[in-house]
């Protein structure tokens, strides 16, 4: 096996705007200035996870497994992502996916790119603390998009999902600057609540700018692309009917704010009718059908006041979503168990297999560090295959260990045995050179060397150096069995290639 050349650069943010000092702006005064603060200050890991889902999918060399492991990082975007694709309006066969890279299997790359956008840039804006105006731009991007996939659909689009992601994403200028916003924002209120000026007129008064040009600017750093960028462009007309969906999507919204007896609602019901040839009954029960459907979907994003505030345009009582218990590791690890004999009893994905056990090691045991490491060609260090949880500046910096054999290491002790090893500071303290603790620490940590024809060729390695718990016999009985069924997946792809007249 040889380590697939995955570098994973993160990009600077380009911006043919202005340049903007790199120190911290207290009050943005420019859309330039705006635009950095929310993407290098405010939002950065959105911003980071944008640009890596961007490289990973516009690279050809790499697939699933890179995607998965940028989205793995995050495991409050992992548990999000799960959450979400799990749902019928992503899920509606309910085959249960508990793994990542299942998910992708099952929904596609492109989907869960989508997904992740979504997830993450979510996880952002609700950890600021919202006020009114955001939690009505949130609400009103979750319901517009589900009307356009609804339409999407009845218009026999072939990616309705897009459309969806497209027209959640639309307004991300305006969601980005009422999350964070201070004093510009409550000018900008105050303008529009004494009725002299429209709400454009308002953000141009106030920031020299409208919103729409900073959903542009935000869209381009961070490599948003296809339909959201398209659809996004302010004053721009699309001869694509599918940015015409996106659009439609908010005019529903307008209407249904003055009324469904209104002329705008009527206006809408009849375009709607023209691109899906469906009767005018069928439709108004199917956008009040919606409205329901993206309270819910709201809630499960954890945008609940946005859910009330989707709900009582029907005026309904919404009922929330209780907040999720803790993840039940045995059921979790059971799951991810069964993932993997499935993917030992058919044509190996080598790939896959090693994902989903980091990923039953890392979610399932509850590790805070897992990363599986490829001897180089001189036996004298391991480098990083694929990691999970590990803090590093950029995607593209991997993970080295030193194997030092005089004096044996803790790596080198690992690798020479053929079992799973419990390196305890204490206990081998003689094994802990400066060279490795300077890598990962002086942990706890489990180790079990990987094999191909019975010679070792890499190592699993998991701690939990950041948060200092305690590890456990139960949780080193789990960690063997998962790092065994990575052995015993080699072996039966060795095989099976053996088999095809392919010999490693």
């Amino acid at each position: 096996m040889t380590p697939k050349n995955n570098p994973l650069e993160l990009n600077l943010i380009e911006m043919d705007t202005e340049t903007v000092s790199s120190k911290t702006i207290a009050e943005p005064r420019s859309l330039s200035e705006w635009t950095h603060v929310l993407c290098n200050e405010e939002m950065p890991i959105f911003s980071n996870t944008a640009l890596s889902v961007h490289d990973v999918l516009s690279d050809d060399r790499k697939g699933a497994m890179e995607l998965a492991s940028v989205i793995l990082q995050d495991p409050n975007l992992t548990v999000k992502l799960l959450k979400i694709s799990n749902t019928p309006h992503y899920n509606p066969s309910r085959q249960k996916m508990v793994t990542v890279s299942r998910a992708i299997i099952m929904l596609g790359s492109e989907v869960i790119r989508e997904l992740t956008l979504v997830c993450s840039f979510l996880e952002c804006i609700l950890s600021a603390i919202n006020k009114q105006q955001a939690s009505e731009e949130i609400a009103q991007a979750i319901h517009a998009a589900v009307h356009a996939k609804s339409i999407a659909i009845a218009a026999n689009d072939s990616l309705p999902e897009e459309i969806f992601i497209a027209t959640l994403l639309n307004h991300i200028g305006s969601i980005s600057f009422w999350c964070f916003c201070g004093e510009q924002g409550e000018r900008i209120q105050a303008l529009i609540n004494k009725g002299k000026c429209s709400r454009e007129e308002a953000e141009i008064q106030v920031l020299g700018f409208k919103l729409t040009e900073l959903g542009t600017c935000l869209s381009k750093a961070w490599k948003l692309g296809g339909l959201i960028e398209e659809s996004i462009k302010p004053g721009v007309k699309s001869k694509n009917p599918r940015v015409g969906l996106v659009h439609l999507g908010y005019e529903i919204t307008e209407a249904l704010k003055e009324g469904a007896s209104s002329a705008k609602y009527n206006a809408c019901i009849r375009k709607i009718e023209a691109l899906t040839k469906e009767p005018q009954k069928d439709i108004i029960e199917k956008l009040q059908n919606n409205t329901a459907n993206a309270s819910d979907m709201a809630c499960q994003f954890g945008a609940t006041d946005a859910a009330m505030l989707i709900q009582s345009r029907l005026n309904n009582a919404v009922d929330l979503e209780e907040p999720a218990p803790d993840i039940d590791k045995k059921q979790l690890q059971l799951h991810i168990s069964q993932d993997i004999v499935s993917i030992i009893s058919d044509q190996i994905d080598i790939n896959l297999l090693l994902e989903t056990v980091l990923e039953g090691i890392h979610r399932g045991i509850g590790m805070d560090r897992t990363i599986f490491s490829l001897l180089v060609s001189d036996k004298q260090s391991l480098k990083e295959k694929l990691s999970l949880g590990w803090r590093k500046d950029s995607y593209e910096n991997k993970v080295v260990f030193n194997v030092s054999e005089t004096p044996p290491n803790i790596f080198f002790h690992a690798l020479a045995g053929t079992q799973a090893f419990w390196a305890k500071p204490l206990v081998n303290t003689k094994l802990y050179m400066l060279r490795d603790i300077n890598v990962v620490g002086k942990n706890e940590c489990f180790m079990m060397p990987v094999f191909s024809n019975n010679i070792p060729i890499g190592l699993i390695y998991a701690d939990r150096g950041i948060t200092n718990q305690p590890l456990t016999e139960e949780d080193f009985s789990a960690f063997k069995y998962f790092s065994q069924q990575a052995n015993i997946g080699l072996t039966v792809y060795r095989m099976q290639r053996t088999v095809n007249g392919k010999i490693d």
